[in-house]
């Protein structure tokens, strides 16, 4: 400061009246493209922010055709909890963006499977939000599958939620993309014995998928004064 003068607050003050100035020049522009730029205004303000390694730290307006739900989600919510999903987004509005991995500008959700559904299938939520979804990018470092599925795991488990039959068939998955229990326990928050009755519930059904068996043994029925016929079976010998 010299002379009572901030040339800190100045240059904020400046920088705030150019962003005000700008603002009102996109007010007038097509919907499509006000969210284009503003999303690109975003993403800049993003590379300076301090935060810039949280993903919530750049949220984006992304059209809802091309936000697609994985094909692993273990968590459900039934008929009643998706209108009250839709209830809350109504009158709350969208308070949590949806998690997605951008693989060749289709946004494939980690979390948020039903707020995207709401947002894609309740007519009044779509109309409100212009037919876009607010979404985030997961780090870098989680972009493999094996990661983006330990990732939905984590987020359905903070919320107490997710079905115990698609959670053992990911499992089964990182098994066979080279994970150990012990990373699979690690990164999913399991437990040794969790991680081995996952394994269990699948695994025992997909070791014995292609095995032939015999037929079983039926007993037939002996009519009044028949021997019974012992084809087949050895006589044991008593020591």
């Amino acid at each position: 400061m010299r002379d009572g003068f901030d040339f800190n607050a100045d240059r904020k003050s400046v920088a705030i009246d150019e962003v005000r100035d700008f603002l009102r020049e996109i007010a007038d522009l097509p919907i499509d493209d006000q969210v284009e730029v503003i999303n690109f205004c975003r993403k800049l303000i993003h590379e300076a922010s301090p935060f810039k390694d949280e993903p919530v730290d750049l949220v984006s307006w992304v059209k809802a055709d091309f936000v697609t739900a994985n094909d692993y989600n273990p968590n459900s919510v039934a008929p009643p909890e998706m209108e009250l999903l839709r209830l809350s987004i109504m009158a709350d509005g969208y308070t949590q963006p949806i998690v997605t991995n951008n693989e060749d500008g289709t946004r494939i959700v980690v979390d948020g499977f039903h707020r995207n559904r709401v947002g894609k299938e309740c007519k009044d939520v779509r109309e409100r939000v212009k037919g876009y979804l607010p979404v985030v990018q997961i780090k870098t470092s989680q972009t493999d599958r094996g990661d983006r599925m330990a990732a939905t795991i984590r987020h359905n488990r903070a919320r107490g939620k997710h079905r115990v039959e698609a959670m053992s068939e990911i499992v089964l998955e990182l098994k066979r993309r080279n994970w150990t229990d012990d990373k699979i326990g690690r990164e999913l928050g399991m437990d040794p014995d969790e991680v081995l009755r996952l394994t269990q519930i699948s695994g025992l059904a997909e070791m014995f998928a292609d095995k032939e068996f015999s037929e079983a043994w039926e007993p037939g029925t002996i009519e009044p004064g028949e021997e019974p016929i012992n084809e087949g079976f050895e006589e044991e010998e008593n020591d």
